[in-house]
């Protein structure tokens, strides 16, 4: 059976482009088709169908070795700009429309990918559910009754749903990977500073990072590859000059760190615990060996991003907004930032040195392993399980993501298996900074035998 264009990964997409098998036209044809025929609550603005035609016609007027993208349908999550559409970062009294493209998307668009339009997320990037958006709640594609994960929600349905074989979201405690986790997806998310974050509304603007959204670990490196590069007018940007050449480490060779078992959590899901056992009872099949690790030290650093001063930082990117329109505002999104105003400059500092020593324990237990192993979620939730309970299963979800970006971590999730009720299991790959492309292959072996399987 023949896979439809839209259901490939973008190295599959490109090869049929390449052999004569489909063409950009044909393709943007069927994403207006599927987009009319599919209620997914993913999309915020749709472009004209008209106005991606005539990109079509710029991209095939140049020759297809020069567009690393070529004719590739992509959307970005609706805090990234894109220059003549909307940005409402979830939230539509906050909307505004830039007059240029995030430096990302720009370079995406030079590459020859197709800009499709912006997608749902949770308000202001706050939270990891996909529920609060005024734009209307993401269910999980594999069970209606559960959430989609966040704050990327959009994005994840939208690759998920086969609408685009690429999205960007962005990531502060893990808001690029719990969707892709619970979708069935892979969620890259980069060294902070790779991707520029000009052009976006952040959730931490410290911590932020765009995230890649896709099917295969390979079309995620491709992305972030075609998207990096150092942007004077990003004051957290960073150089990245030989980050994709970077060697890749022999499999045979690699040591795993995984959380011994007291650290694990998975909030009295058994099925969960089984799904992450299976998967490091094979690790020693592929890699030099498995490592237990306390976990302690990146548990202590997740309790400091909303159990922190890290919570006012959002009051500087929109805290002034939320005082002038508090009932334009999503109650959970709204008592979250405001809860910032409670830290005072000293609380702040505290905080900065207590996360410095934390960093500098967190390098010492990367000096006995090549990558830490986690699960991406450590459970599943219904949509109606979260609304009654949003802050403590917001909590719960970011266990394993949320110390990240504050220990200046690069990491990956990827499916490994699903859960009998539908959603997705998926385990984190994770590296120190600029690791980026040396964990590709350890997550990629772990998805190759979900995808064998």
């Amino acid at each position: 059976m023949t896979t439809d264009a839209l259901d490939c990964s973008v190295t599959e997409l490109l090869e049929r482009y390449r052999d004569g098998t489909t063409t950009p036209e044909a393709v943007i044809q069927q994403v207006y088709y599927r987009l009319a025929t599919d209620d997914s609550n993913a999309w915020i603005t749709v472009r004209d169908k008209a106005a991606v035609m005539a990109d079509v016609d710029s991209v095939m007027s140049e020759p297809m070795e020069d567009k690393p993208l070529y004719g590739v349908p992509f959307a970005v999550k609706d805090n990234i700009d894109y220059h003549g559409l909307p940005t409402s970062a979830g939230c539509p009294a906050y909307t505004y429309t830039p007059e240029a493209s995030a430096p990302v998307v720009e370079k995406l668009v030079d590459a020859g990918a197709l800009l499709i339009g912006k997608t749902n997320m949770d308000q202001f990037a706050t939270g990891l559910v996909g529920t609060r958006s005024p734009y209307g709640v993401c269910e999980n594609v594999f069970n209606s009754d559960y959430i989609s994960g966040g704050s990327s929600s959009g994005s994840a349905v939208a690759v998920a749903r086969g609408h685009v074989p690429f999205a960007l979201g962005t990531d502060t405690a893990g808001s690029g990977r719990v969707p892709a986790a619970l979708n069935g997806l892979v969620g890259l998310k980069p060294t902070r500073g790779v991707l520029s974050n000009s052009g976006v509304v952040p959730g931490c603007t410290s911590l932020s990072c765009i995230a890649v959204l896709a099917r295969r670990l390979e079309d995620a490196i491709l992305v972030e590859e075609v998207g990096a590069g150092y942007d004077p007018t990003d004051q957290y940007s960073r150089p990245s000059a030989g980050l994709f050449d970077s060697t890749q480490p022999k499999l045979e060779s690699v040591v795993v760190g995984v959380p011994t078992a007291g650290d694990l959590t998975f909030y009295g899901n058994d099925e969960a615990r089984k799904q992450f056992e299976a998967v490091v009872s094979g690790l020693e099949d592929s890699f030099g060996s498995v490592r237990r690790i306390d976990f302690s030290i990146f548990e202590e650093a997740s309790d400091l991003l909303y159990n922190g001063p890290w919570v006012a930082e959002r009051l500087t990117t929109v805290g002034s907004f939320i005082k002038e329109h508090p009932d334009d505002i999503d109650l959970t999104v709204r008592g979250i930032i405001r809860d910032g105003e409670m830290y005072s400059a000293s609380d702040v500092f505290d905080a900065f040195h207590r996360l410095e020593r934390l960093r500098k324990d967190a390098a010492d237990v990367f000096e006995s392993i090549d990558a830490l192993l986690v699960p991406t979620v450590g459970t599943i939730y219904t949509i109606e399980g979260e609304q009654l309970h949003p802050l403590e299963i917001n909590s719960e979800i970011g266990y394993y993501t949320n110390f990240v970006n504050l220990l200046d971590l690069s990491a990956v999730s990827v499916p490994t298996g699903a859960y009998a009720a539908g959603p997705t299991f998926s385990v984190s790959v994770i590296g120190e900074a600029f690791d980026d492309v040396r964990i590709a292959p350890i997550a990629e072996e772990l998805h190759e035998r979900e995808v064998s399987a």
